[in-house]
């Protein structure tokens, strides 16, 4: 495998997912790497886990997807729980923490938003030995190795950044970006020496979209609209519903 497509927070926005499918295919990149969150906050869960299921070569546990399995049980939890069916939601639960493979001659570690755990974020603005903190070894989340660059999701937003001569990466949202209204995602590069690492973004059918979560009953329905026509994240107005 020379060239990965790596996307993340799909959010069970399935026109967001095809689009960004299609235009991987596109430009004939052989694998796809999922970094967590398939579903939770928009209206077609089943059918974004059955494409991953379908699609995706390696797959990795979200925040989201540990709620919705079992982990808490928010609204928004419980509406995509009864739209699973049980085998889904087990996949969800035994989801694996991370990954570390080697590329180029470094250890690369995918993760969902942090190597801590699935709850605890990772921000461009954590401090740096918090970053640094992020490539050691984590025995308790079965992270055995010093990373050499990271990979995460979580936060919706691309992220490139260099820590003490280390890079760390952000796929952004595929299906609820929170920096853009076009979803994204990241493809590394390994045919060369070293390797490179290109940010896409897609345009899809956002009306279609729209029409499929004001038609499902889900809650928060409004909040969801509007983070996908403005690009801001919308506050959920009730306790605890503060969880990207």
């Amino acid at each position: 495998m020379t060239r990965l497509a790596v996307i993340a927070d799909l959010h069970a926005n399935l026109e967001a997912t095809l689009a960004v499918h299609a235009d991987i295919q596109r430009r004939g990149i052989p694998d796809i790497w999922v970094l967590g969150d398939l579903v939770g906050k928009g209206p077609r869960p089943q059918e974004v886990v059955d494409w991953v299921q379908a699609h995706a070569g390696r797959v990795i546990q979200g925040n989201w997807d540990a709620r919705v399995a079992g982990a808490s049980h928010r609204p928004q939890d419980l509406w995509p729980r009864s739209r699973l069916r049980p085998a889904d939601l087990k996949y969800l639960e035994t989801l694996p923490f991370g990954i570390e493979e080697g590329f180029g001659g470094l250890c690369w570690r995918f993760v969902h938003a942090s190597s801590r755990g699935v709850f605890h974020k990772l921000y461009p603005h954590s401090s740096l030995s918090e970053q640094l903190d992020n490539f050691a070894p984590q025995p308790a989340q079965g992270l055995m190795s010093y990373a050499d660059a990271l990979v995460f999701g979580d936060i919706h937003e691309t992220l490139l950044l260099d820590v003490e001569g280390r890079p760390l990466l952000n796929c952004g949202s595929v299906g609820n970006p929170l920096d853009s209204v076009l979803p994204s995602y990241l493809i590394l590069d390994f045919s060369a020496p070293g390797y490179a690492a290109t940010f896409v973004r897609v345009p899809y059918d956002r009306a279609a979209e729209v029409r499929a979560a004001e038609e499902s009953g889900m809650p928060f329905a409004r909040e969801y609209v509007a983070e996908l026509m403005t690009g801001a994240y919308q506050k959920r107005k009730a306790k605890n519903l503060d969880e990207d």
